[in-house]
Protein backbone atom coordinates (compact mmCIF):
# COMPACT_ATOMS: atom_id res chain seq x y z
CA UNK A 1 0.00 0.00 0.00
CA UNK A 2 2.88 2.39 0.83
CA UNK A 3 4.42 2.00 -2.64
CA UNK A 4 1.13 2.73 -4.38
CA UNK A 5 0.56 5.84 -2.23
CA UNK A 6 4.08 7.04 -2.98
CA UNK A 7 3.54 6.56 -6.74
CA UNK A 8 0.20 8.39 -6.64
CA UNK A 9 1.86 11.24 -4.72
CA UNK A 10 4.64 11.43 -7.34
CA UNK A 11 2.08 11.55 -10.16
CA UNK A 12 0.07 14.28 -8.43
CA UNK A 13 3.22 16.35 -7.76
CA UNK A 14 4.40 15.92 -11.36
CA UNK A 15 0.97 16.97 -12.68
CA UNK A 16 1.02 20.01 -10.37
CA UNK A 17 4.51 21.00 -11.56
CA UNK A 18 3.48 20.64 -15.21
CA UNK A 19 0.32 22.67 -14.58
CA UNK A 20 2.32 25.47 -12.88
CA UNK A 21 4.94 25.60 -15.65
CA UNK A 22 2.27 25.77 -18.36
CA UNK A 23 0.29 28.41 -16.42
CA UNK A 24 3.38 30.58 -15.99
CA UNK A 25 4.66 30.28 -19.56
CA UNK A 26 1.50 30.12 -21.69
CA UNK A 27 -1.83 31.86 -21.82
CA UNK A 28 -4.92 31.52 -23.96
CA UNK A 29 -6.50 34.44 -25.80
CA UNK A 30 -9.68 34.70 -27.90
CA UNK A 31 -9.55 37.07 -30.88
CA UNK A 32 -12.50 39.41 -30.49
CA UNK A 33 -13.43 41.48 -33.53
CA UNK A 34 -12.08 42.16 -36.99
CA UNK A 35 -9.09 44.37 -36.14
CA UNK A 36 -6.46 41.73 -37.03
CA UNK A 37 -8.02 40.46 -40.27
CA UNK A 38 -6.81 38.96 -42.53
CA UNK A 39 -4.06 37.54 -40.25
CA UNK A 40 -6.38 36.49 -37.41
CA UNK A 41 -10.14 36.04 -37.50
CA UNK A 42 -12.83 36.87 -34.95
CA UNK A 43 -13.38 33.91 -32.63
CA UNK A 44 -10.00 32.24 -33.11
CA UNK A 45 -8.18 31.05 -30.01
CA UNK A 46 -4.44 31.45 -29.71
CA UNK A 47 -1.72 30.46 -27.28
CA UNK A 48 0.36 33.34 -25.97
CA UNK A 49 3.99 32.85 -24.99
CA UNK A 50 4.12 34.85 -21.73
CA UNK A 51 7.88 34.47 -21.22
CA UNK A 52 9.07 35.28 -24.77
CA UNK A 53 10.01 38.83 -23.81
CA UNK A 54 11.95 37.75 -20.74
CA UNK A 55 14.81 36.97 -23.12
CA UNK A 56 14.53 39.77 -25.70
CA UNK A 57 12.29 42.80 -26.27
CA UNK A 58 9.33 42.79 -28.67
CA UNK A 59 10.36 43.22 -32.29
CA UNK A 60 8.72 45.01 -35.19
CA UNK A 61 6.21 42.66 -36.80
CA UNK A 62 5.47 40.62 -33.66
CA UNK A 63 1.81 40.08 -32.85
CA UNK A 64 1.38 40.74 -29.13
CA UNK A 65 -1.33 40.49 -26.52
CA UNK A 66 -1.41 43.37 -24.04
CA UNK A 67 -3.54 45.03 -21.40
CA UNK A 68 -5.23 47.92 -23.18
CA UNK A 69 -3.95 51.36 -22.11
CA UNK A 70 -7.35 52.85 -23.00
CA UNK A 71 -9.47 50.13 -21.37
CA UNK A 72 -7.57 48.62 -18.40
CA UNK A 73 -8.46 45.04 -17.63
CA UNK A 74 -9.21 44.22 -21.27
CA UNK A 75 -6.59 42.46 -23.37
CA UNK A 76 -6.02 43.45 -26.99
CA UNK A 77 -4.05 41.81 -29.79
CA UNK A 78 -2.14 43.92 -32.33
CA UNK A 79 1.06 43.97 -34.39
CA UNK A 80 4.16 45.84 -33.17
CA UNK A 81 5.02 48.44 -35.80
CA UNK A 82 7.56 50.66 -34.05
CA UNK A 83 9.88 50.00 -31.12
CA UNK A 84 11.66 52.30 -28.63
CA UNK A 85 13.82 54.85 -30.43
CA UNK A 86 11.89 54.66 -33.72
CA UNK A 87 9.92 57.47 -35.28
CA UNK A 88 6.56 56.58 -36.78
CA UNK A 89 4.31 58.48 -39.17
CA UNK A 90 1.27 57.53 -41.25
CA UNK A 91 0.39 59.52 -44.34
CA UNK A 92 -0.95 58.92 -47.85
CA UNK A 93 -1.96 55.35 -46.99
CA UNK A 94 1.56 54.39 -45.93
CA UNK A 95 3.29 53.73 -42.60
CA UNK A 96 6.78 55.21 -42.24
CA UNK A 97 9.30 54.04 -39.67
CA UNK A 98 12.39 56.20 -39.24
CA UNK A 99 11.43 57.99 -42.47
CA UNK A 100 11.18 54.81 -44.56
CA UNK A 101 7.95 53.33 -45.94
CA UNK A 102 7.49 49.78 -44.69
CA UNK A 103 6.23 46.84 -46.73
CA UNK A 104 3.12 45.32 -45.14
CA UNK A 105 1.85 42.35 -47.16
CA UNK A 106 -0.37 41.25 -44.25
CA UNK A 107 -2.75 44.26 -44.11
CA UNK A 108 -6.27 44.15 -45.53
CA UNK A 109 -6.13 47.70 -46.93
CA UNK A 110 -3.94 50.79 -46.53
CA UNK A 111 -4.80 53.18 -43.70
CA UNK A 112 -7.21 55.97 -44.61
CA UNK A 113 -5.97 58.18 -41.77
CA UNK A 114 -2.88 60.12 -40.83
CA UNK A 115 -0.69 60.00 -37.75
CA UNK A 116 1.85 62.74 -37.11
CA UNK A 117 5.58 62.08 -36.95
CA UNK A 118 6.11 60.78 -33.41
CA UNK A 119 9.08 59.41 -31.49
CA UNK A 120 8.55 56.09 -29.67
CA UNK A 121 9.95 56.54 -26.17
CA UNK A 122 11.85 54.04 -24.05
CA UNK A 123 9.71 51.10 -22.86
CA UNK A 124 6.87 51.97 -25.27
CA UNK A 125 5.60 50.35 -28.46
CA UNK A 126 3.47 51.58 -31.36
CA UNK A 127 0.97 48.89 -32.41
CA UNK A 128 -1.61 48.64 -35.19
CA UNK A 129 -4.25 46.13 -36.18
CA UNK A 130 -3.78 44.51 -39.60
CA UNK A 131 -7.28 45.66 -40.56
CA UNK A 132 -6.03 49.23 -40.36
CA UNK A 133 -9.29 51.09 -40.91
CA UNK A 134 -11.26 48.97 -38.44
CA UNK A 135 -8.92 48.83 -35.46
CA UNK A 136 -8.67 50.64 -32.13
CA UNK A 137 -4.91 50.89 -31.77
CA UNK A 138 -1.95 53.25 -31.26
CA UNK A 139 -3.10 55.64 -33.98
CA UNK A 140 -6.10 56.40 -31.71
CA UNK A 141 -4.89 56.02 -28.11
CA UNK A 142 -1.10 56.16 -28.32
CA UNK A 143 1.74 53.91 -27.28
CA UNK A 144 1.60 50.63 -25.36
CA UNK A 145 3.81 50.67 -22.24
CA UNK A 146 6.17 47.68 -21.98
CA UNK A 147 4.64 46.66 -18.64
CA UNK A 148 1.23 46.18 -20.35
CA UNK A 149 2.54 43.46 -22.68
CA UNK A 150 1.27 39.99 -21.70
CA UNK A 151 3.23 38.08 -24.35
CA UNK A 152 3.79 37.12 -27.97
CA UNK A 153 1.01 35.43 -29.93
CA UNK A 154 2.33 31.99 -30.83
CA UNK A 155 -0.10 29.32 -32.03
CA UNK A 156 -3.68 29.44 -33.28
CA UNK A 157 -5.34 26.31 -31.91
CA UNK A 158 -9.05 26.88 -32.62
CA UNK A 159 -10.79 26.33 -34.88
CA UNK A 160 -8.79 23.26 -35.83
CA UNK A 161 -8.95 24.26 -39.51
CA UNK A 162 -6.79 27.31 -38.63
CA UNK A 163 -4.32 25.41 -36.44
CA UNK A 164 -0.76 26.69 -36.90
CA UNK A 165 1.74 29.38 -36.02
CA UNK A 166 0.47 32.95 -35.70
CA UNK A 167 1.72 34.96 -38.71
CA UNK A 168 4.37 37.20 -37.16
CA UNK A 169 6.23 39.13 -39.91
CA UNK A 170 9.62 40.70 -39.20
CA UNK A 171 9.69 44.31 -40.41
CA UNK A 172 13.11 45.33 -41.68
CA UNK A 173 13.77 49.05 -41.48
CA UNK A 174 16.93 50.76 -42.64
CA UNK A 175 20.06 49.01 -41.43
CA UNK A 176 18.22 46.39 -39.35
Amino acid sequence: MGTALREITKIILLALIIFLVVSITLGSFRVDGESMEPSLQDGEYILVNKIAYSFHPPQRGDIIVFDSPSNPGRDFIKRVIAIPGDTVEIRDGQVYINGEAIDEPYISEPPEYTYPLTQVEEDEYFVLGDNRNHSSDSHIWGMVPRENIVGRAWICYWPLSEWGLVPNHPLAVGSD
